[in-house]
């Protein structure tokens, strides 16, 4: 499987969803607190599997493309620290 190369924060994404709606507006709608919703846009926190469905019911997308965007978010960064040696736990044929 190849990565995607320095994936957006999904809140970037959902910024451009958003278009002119307010934060607050968007918030509201969601049902959400205005400090929420602009963590997201700001990328200093994921999108959860409940603001997913959210974004869901309210945009018409699907809360798996909202998951997926945060999980290929999240690897990437993960990728980019490094860590210790990993053992193969089994073996290959």
């Amino acid at each position: 499987m190849t990565r995607m190369h320095n994936p957006a924060h999904p809140g970037a994404v959902l910024r451009e969803y958003l278009g002119d709606i307010s934060v607050t507006e968007a918030a509201k709608a969601l049902g959400v607190t205005r400090a929420a919703l602009s963590r997201i846009l700001n990328g200093s926190t994921g999108i959860s599997a409940d603001m997913a469905l959210r974004l869901e019911a309210a945009l018409g997308t699907s809360a798996e493309m909202w998951t997926s965007m945060q999980s290929q978010y999240e690897i990437w960064i993960a990728s980019q620290n490094s860590r210790p040696a990993i053992k193969p736990l089994l073996e290959h044929a």
